[in-house]
């Protein structure tokens, strides 16, 4: 600062001495000189005066942008449940503002990065949902969720995706089983349970639990009908040899009969 003083005085001295000259070559008389002199002085004090109020100006922005961050920091925090923000005391009101700032923008794009996440774990969850009849996830979508939340909601998703695959894949073969029954025991699907079954897309049967337990109990069914079927061919089967044995049918009309 003394050197800057130094060079500054030397420049005045420069300018007011050049200034005296040219009034002196001129023939300003003495009186006008001082009042010029005078003139000058004003002048540098105010350009001094401005450049010292603009470094004020700019003090108190940075302390203002300091104080509007530390507020939106801890609300960043709350919201994000994260522990507070701690600044360095030595460090000057420059950097610490920029440290700040810096800090906000972070958390901020944590924040967004977390609801974006949960809007789509939500999305997915929704269509889950239609698709196996079941809850959605209890979660607080008021609020910032935290890092544990949004991993317990991945989990559930993934979860969900398995057991639609799961459900899926019974269904499509349950299905097939199901129309080679029908064929076998020349079935006609005479309910709207059955044609859902048969008919419809695969893509839009609902893989609800109630569902699968339905589609189970009908594959029982076709399967029981066909056990009965069975049994009773066999026993006319038999029967029919019986009599073949009774009433001495030659081997060759008993085969062109079977």
């Amino acid at each position: 600062s003394e050197v800057l003083a130094a060079e500054a005085a030397s420049c005045l001295n420069r300018a007011m001495a050049a200034l005296r000259d040219i009034w002196e070559e001129i023939g300003i008389p003495e009186e006008q000189r001082l009042e010029r002199t005078d003139v000058v002085k004003k002048h540098i004090k105010s350009l001094l005066d401005m450049m010292v109020a603009e470094e004020e100006s700019l003090k108190e922005r940075l302390l203002k942008s300091i104080a509007l961050c530390r507020k939106e920091l801890d609300t960043l925090c709350r919201e994000l449940q994260l522990g507070p923000f701690e600044t360095e005391e030595e460090s000057t009101i420059l950097q610490m503002e920029k440290n700040l700032r810096t800090r906000v923008e972070v958390l901020q794009k944590q924040k967004r990065d977390r609801k974006q996440e949960l809007k789509a774990l939500q999305e997915q969850d929704r269509d889950l949902c239609d698709v196996l009849c079941t809850a959605l996830f209890s979660i607080d979508t008021g609020s910032v969720p935290s890092l544990e939340d949004l991993d317990r909601y991945r989990r559930h998703v993934a979860s969900l995706n398995t057991l639609k695959e799961q459900r899926r894949e019974e269904f499509v073969s349950n299905k097939r089983q199901i129309i080679l029954l029908m064929e076998e025991l020349d079935h006609t699907p005479d309910t709207s349970f059955e044609r859902d079954v048969v008919c419809e897309d695969e893509e839009a049967f609902c893989l609800s639990k109630d569902n699968i337990v339905a589609l189970q109990n009908l594959l029982q069914q076709l399967e029981a009908r066909r056990a009965l079927n069975e049994a009773v061919c066999t026993e006319l089967r038999a029967r029919i040899v019986a009599l073949w044995e009774r009433l001495q049918i030659p081997e060759e009309e008993r085969e062109s009969s079977a």
